[in-house]
């Protein structure tokens, strides 16, 4: 088996820079991204990008859905790294947990994308490579 790898950022970018400059547009963005890349990357890991975001971005009405969405995107960044044949790492309830604290999430979860990536040496986005599990 194998599948499209994803791409290596900048975690303070996707956390603080990007989403001053474009006002919390790039964050959402970048959500959809990390979900597109999860589905791309592991054909088993079923994940709406859009439904996803949607809950991120407008669950804030009834209050949970960001965090379910925040914590099963943890579940399937840990999921990926199994599937590289990495020791899955990534706790879901990190990512909620640094959701309360000042949105630190990204930081986190783009950080354990990026280990995956290293793992494949860097390989260019959407380039395939092969899974482990």
């Amino acid at each position: 088996m194998s599948g499209s790898a994803g791409k290596t950022r900048n975690i303070f970018l996707v956390w603080l820079i990007w989403p001053l400059i474009t006002l919390g547009i790039y964050h959402l963005v970048w959500y959809y991204k990390i979900n597109r890349e999860a589905r791309d990357f592991d054909q088993r890991i079923e994940v709406n990008p859009a439904v996803s975001v949607v809950a991120l971005a407008l669950g804030w009405v009834l209050i949970v859905p960001p965090f379910i969405s925040v914590y099963n995107t943890g579940v399937r960044i840990a999921r990926m790294q199994r599937s590289a044949g990495l020791e899955q790492e990534c706790n879901p309830w990190i990512g909620v947990i640094l959701l309360i604290v000042a949105g630190l999430y990204p930081l986190y979860y783009q950080h354990e994308l990026n280990q995956i990536w290293a793992h494949y040496q860097i390989p260019a986005e959407g380039e395939q490579v092969p899974l482990a599990a």
